[in-house]
């Protein structure tokens, strides 16, 4: 088979890692949260924003600015992931950005079911993935969700969402569709990986699972926060590696209960340091935050063992959907009159 047909690994390898080093680091956070919104664009335009703030800065001031050049950066930024590859490596790299594809509708489906403006689920969009805006568009438009679901008839989550929405009838929750979407995207990942015998994909696998893994782990600690009654099951993603429903039913109800389910499973021994900043947090966001780093982190390793394989360009995307969410974080603490201190605890950083 050709490097062709396999992917040109080695080049979109060497791309990513200088990407990578230009993305911001914490100490460029913790400025930019005693900076205000117009000093964060400013900064913006000097560095890899500088397209989209020069584009945009004419129509749109302050966070507005901030959030266009945000969205846009990234979707250029995934679509030239997307140009640099060939082969499997092109197809594998398509099927994870559908995560955004999963975001975008979600993010959709619980604007139309809250009843929100229209411009607010336009701003939340993340327009990465194969949807394209005039299709987003269409779905924001919804008058309801069944208008919705029939939308994406013919779409990867079109059947899932048909029985999702039968569901949905039966209690008005929206658990039974956010919970197809999810169980649809990381069930074609999984089901496109375990059919080829390369030991990169082997990797990638391992990936898929450990961040299926700590999806659970996230829903089941937002189930108990919450104060539902609802069960783990009908969160639960099958496909991880480590954490059986029974096993996160066992455990939800207790912060120091999940971090030692998480110590004593094959992570642990990799992931020490970062469990030790688990057992630190002192809120479910600031937990939310520590996995989402021990998922990077995760990801990272994997990157050194196998260097030639999608490894380094997920872990590269992780990075940058940090950087995104940090940058917004810290624009709408502004927005909403948060101190410095407030904000920093809305932040991914070391």
């Amino acid at each position: 088979m050709s490097s062709s047909e396999t992917g040109n690994y080695e080049y979109v390898s060497a791309r990513v890692r200088s990407r990578r080093a230009y993305l911001y680091g914490d100490e460029e956070y913790r400025r930019f949260v005693r900076m205000g919104p117009g000093e964060i664009s400013r900064y913006m335009e000097e560095t890899t924003y500088a397209k989209e703030v020069n584009e945009f800065g004419a129509r749109y001031k302050g966070v507005d600015l901030i959030e266009y050049a945000l969205n846009h950066n990234l979707a250029s930024q995934f679509e030239d992931l997307l140009r640099w590859s060939e082969g499997e490596l092109y197809e594998h790299i398509s099927r994870y950005l559908k995560k955004f594809d999963a975001w975008n509708v979600k993010t959709i489906l619980r604007g139309i079911y809250a009843k929100e403006d229209i411009e607010r689920i336009r701003d939340d969009l993340i327009p990465a993935g194969e949807f394209k805006s005039a299709f987003l568009e269409q779905l924001i438009g919804s008058s309801d969700i069944e208008e919705f679901v029939n939308l994406l008839e013919g779409t990867m989550f079109g059947k899932v969402l048909i029985k999702g929405f039968r569901e949905y009838e039966d209690t008005g929750l929206l658990v039974p569709l956010e919970n197809a979407i999810d169980r649809c995207y990381y069930q074609q990942l999984l089901r496109k990986t375990e059919v080829v015998e390369d030991p990169s994909l082997v990797l990638y696998t391992d990936f898929l699972r450990a961040e299926i893994d700590f999806k659970n782990i996230m829903n089941a600690l937002r189930i108990t926060h919450s104060g539902s009654e609802i069960p783990i099951t009908e969160y639960y993603i099958q496909g991880g590696k480590q954490f059986t429903a029974a096993k996160l039913s066992s455990s939800m109800k207790n912060l120091d209960e999940m971090i030692s389910m998480i110590r004593e499973s094959t992570y642990g021994e990799q992931l020490s340091g970062a469990i030790e900043k688990l057992e630190g947090a002192d809120s479910l966001i600031s937990f939310e935050h520590e996995l989402e780093a021990v998922l990077l982190e995760y990801c990272d390793r994997l990157s050194h063992v196998y260097p030639l394989s999608i490894c380094p360009v997920i872990a590269f995307v992780l990075s940058k959907e940090k950087e995104i969410e940090n940058v917004r974080a810290i624009a709408r603490g502004k927005e909403a009159g948060l101190s410095p201190e407030e904000i920093e605890k809305q932040l991914v950083i070391s």
